[in-house]
């Protein structure tokens, strides 16, 4: 199987998160990923950009070298940023991840690699990705307004309204003495718990869930959580007016901790808990090229 410019069903696709990436091919028609195509590498991302690439490019050449007998028509990646994801520029800076790629050309970059046009390489900020495959094919399908947010070592946004899927970076809002991101996400449960108890959590949330089966320290911690998510999410949610509240991210996998406490205060949005796991932001980055093709263009595409 190879790349190439002729339209067809197949994309190759990607989603690059702190210390891997996973790629796989999505059919175009039903938003589906394919199981057999699914593959994780392990990226160190505070290494050189070679390094980066390199494992990048290992993931790519695993997906086209497995037994797929349709050929792919494109590459879509689901990216964090800062990133100018037409041009395919990263600014990622003072992050503690992908530092080396910054002012980088990825877009030609790959190109070159892959041996493809640049036209057929599209980005997309990893956030909206993940919610806008939830949209087409997981707890947000059949939903005109969702805004959905992503849980995990980052605190990620975005909303949907008519199908089309915009970032809110809702984590860059003042929140308290800092911004939302300090307060919902990975980072926000190891200090808390460090701060009541002198004890760091090796495990992350996924330790802290299953200290909370016999722990009252963890079950407040979760319990605090709730009260942060519903007071910061009270206003977006008053702006937007979202038929429903979707969750995604590892921190959600925890969410019999802080489900029933978060429903209980925005009572007024149904909360459904996200269904594609990895394979959203794969899906939702692949369905630029369904947009682009009806568009005729390039334009279609969503930006940051």
């Amino acid at each position: 199987m190879q790349i190439n410019s002729l339209s067809t069903s197949f994309v190759l696709t990607a989603d690059i998160g702190g210390s891997h990436i996973t790629a796989g091919i999505c059919h175009l028609e039903s938003y589906s990923i394919l199981s057999q195509s699914i593959t994780r590498v392990e990226v160190n991302s505070k290494g050189p950009a070679e390094s980066i690439l390199a494992r990048w490019e290992s993931a790519f050449e695993q997906v086209l070298q497995k037994n797929i007998t349709a050929s792919v028509s494109g590459l879509s990646i689901a990216m964090p940023g800062p990133f100018d994801y037409e041009k395919g520029i990263s600014y990622i800076k003072r992050l503690d991840k992908y530092e080396a790629l910054f002012g980088m050309d990825i877009k030609q970059h790959l190109a070159d690699l892959l041996n493809i046009d640049p036209g057929v390489i599209l980005f997309k900020n990893d956030a909206e990705s993940t919610i806008a495959g939830e949209v087409l094919n997981g707890a947000g399908r059949n939903h005109g307004r969702v805004m959905g947010i992503t849980l995990g070592t980052g605190f990620g946004s975005a909303f949907t309204k008519n199908a089309v899927t915009k970032d809110l970076n809702l984590g860059s809002d003042p929140y308290r003495d800092t911004i939302a991101d300090d307060y919902l996400s990975t980072r926000w449960f190891l200090k808390r718990h460090l701060e009541l108890t002198g004890v760091p959590l090796i495990g992350g949330v996924k330790e802290l869930a299953a200290l909370a089966r016999g722990s009252e320290i963890a079950r407040g911690i979760f319990s605090e959580f709730a009260n942060n998510m519903s007071e910061f999410l009270s206003g977006p949610i008053a702006r937007y007016h979202p038929e429903v509240l979707v969750i995604c991210g590892n921190i959600a996998k925890a969410a019999e901790f802080f489900l029933p406490q978060l429903t209980k205060k925005l009572n007024a949005t149904p909360i459904k808990l996200a269904q594609l796991g990895e394979n959203a932001p794969l899906i939702g980055a692949a369905a630029m090229f369904n947009s682009r093709n009806t568009a005729g263009s390039s334009d279609s595409v969503t930006k940051l």
